[in-house]
């Protein structure tokens, strides 16, 4: 069923409710993308090897997917407003502590405060655009959310890359202390007060640190795996099953569980929170292969590589927007299905590349997938929050935070591994440059083709998936100021 309300413009106070949601999200999508390019730098200042370099971006990651649910829970329980300041005023903190850390054993403990900052903006985000703002404007104001996500995330290597060459490493964190001081200052003065949507709710705590152990052990497990320490990493993944199997059958028995497992009884918010999973897989496999098929088989310098890779995040920009509005008016089955297809076609375009592909037609592969990835994502967060009872709200943006992180992971994963199987041994030359580009186009193929599976499967999770009715916002709850 559609909803086909009409179409209806945003009032200035929901144009601050939404600036205020937008900046936590390009804070986030900035910390996803800033870290990695100056994680060298980080290593030469401390003296450290890669791999011990390589937990500042891993400490971060474990723990803003562990916390994602908790941060959801507590908002129901202590309310939106307070539970989302209190996020930007812990991730501000924890960029401030990053940016003056004396040594790695500051840094690392600071990461994870931001990280916990960044958990509870990252799930309260949809929740509060879905509790604050009217039905008719909801998917503009997720399209608005999304073009700032995208935008920090595009920004994140150029910004990373030129504060750490023009003045430190320190600065990739100093830059999020204006936003983050910013964003505080209007939501205290713009957001709206909401009574808690379930003030009785208690923690569940042995599924919070059942939920931490498994995704901890994945993370670690898939770094693992792709490294040096194969057999380590396999024995991870195990145990990380082993606890992700305790958190599910915990989540069955507790009266009050972290994870609602009954919201799963409903089709639509499955089948659209397994898209937003593999959608966000495809994406995060084609960011992270690329750059290695540009400077590898096509020989192009990484300044240079990194202007291409901006044409995927920019046609998400510019689409996310108008998207989230279409669907508003037509409902979003229509858009969620043109999204995926402008998706298959992109990947399976990216699949066929060879070491004699023009640039301009693989920029033009990028921005297509962009393009789509931008259509379908947007309703497919307002899908997911339509779905879900007010009580659950907080609980469901959280889940779908958790798909989207655990999606960039296992993306970034599943195409290095397919890459890898697909060249076999001639991939231990790779890094003394013994194979001829012509021979790695192969492996690459391999690599957007599990890509391009993915997007197979979340086109046809959307064709099985029945359009979502989006209720209107939860007027009742609002205690006006």
């Amino acid at each position: 069923m559609t909803e086909t309300a009409a179409p209806s413009r945003m009032s200035s106070r929901d144009l601050s409710i939404v600036l205020v949601i937008a900046l936590g999200s390009f804070m986030a999508g900035l910390d996803a993308t800033i870290v990695n390019i100056a994680l060298p730098a980080i290593a030469k200042s401390f003296a450290l090897s890669t791999v011990t370099a390589a937990w500042v971006i891993n400490a971060y990651l474990i723990v803003m997917v562990s916390m994602l649910l908790a941060a959801s829970r507590f908002g129901d329980r202590r309310g939106y407003r307070p539970t989302f300041l209190a996020g930007f005023v812990l991730f501000t903190v924890g960029s401030l502590i990053c940016g003056i850390a004396p040594d790695i054993g500051v840094l690392i403990p600071a990461r994870m405060l931001q990280a916990v900052g960044g958990a509870v903006i990252s799930a309260l985000g949809a929740v509060m655009v879905t509790t604050c703002l009217p039905a008719a404007v909801r998917g503009q104001a997720l399209g608005i959310v999304s073009m700032f996500l995208m935008l920090g995330v595009a920004l994140g290597p150029v910004v990373g890359g030129f504060l750490t060459s023009a003045f430190s490493w320190r600065f990739i964190f100093y830059v999020n202390l204006p936003v983050g001081i910013v964003a505080i200052l209007v939501g205290l003065r713009r957001l709206p007060h909401f009574a808690p949507a379930a003030p009785d709710a208690k923690m569940d705590v042995w599924g919070v640190l059942l939920l931490f152990a498994a995704l901890g052990l994945l993370v670690t497990g898939l770094t693992f795996v792709q490294g040096r320490k194969p057999a380590a990493g396999a024995a991870l993944l195990a145990a990380s099953l082993i606890f992700g199997s305790g958190f599910f059958l915990v989540q069955r028995r507790a009266a009050q569980p972290l994870m609602n497992l009954s919201l799963f009884r409903s089709r639509a918010f499955t089948l659209h929170n397994f898209g937003i999973l593999f959608i966000q897989m495809a994406m995060a496999g084609v960011m992270v292969v690329m750059p290695f098929y540009l400077e590898m088989v096509r020989l192009i310098p990484a300044d240079h590589a990194g202007l291409i890779l901006l044409m995927m995040p920019v046609g998400m920009i510019l689409t996310a927007p108008i998207a989230g509005r279409i669907s508003d008016v037509i409902g979003v089955r229509r858009p969620i299905l043109a999204g995926f297809c402008l998706c298959v076609v992109a990947t399976l375009l990216l699949a066929t590349l060879s070491a004699g592909t023009r640039i301009g037609c693989v920029a033009l592969y990028l921005l297509l997938l962009g393009v789509g990835t931008g259509v379908a994502f947007t309703p497919l967060g307002s899908a997911v929050m339509g779905e879900a009872p007010v009580r659950e709200r907080g609980a469901a943006s959280g889940l779908m935070r958790v798909m989207t992180n655990l999606g960039s992971t296992l993306g970034v994963a599943g195409a290095m591994l397919a890459g890898t199987i697909a060249a076999g041994p001639k991939i231990a030359g790779v890094a003394a440059h013994t194979i001829a580009p012509a021979e790695l186009a192969g492996a690459f193929d391999a690599a957007f083709g599990f890509c391009l599976a993915l997007e197979v499967a979340g086109l046809l999770l959307a064709a099985a998936a029945p359009d979502t009715v989006l209720p209107d916002a939860g007027e009742e709850n609002i205690v006006l100021m």
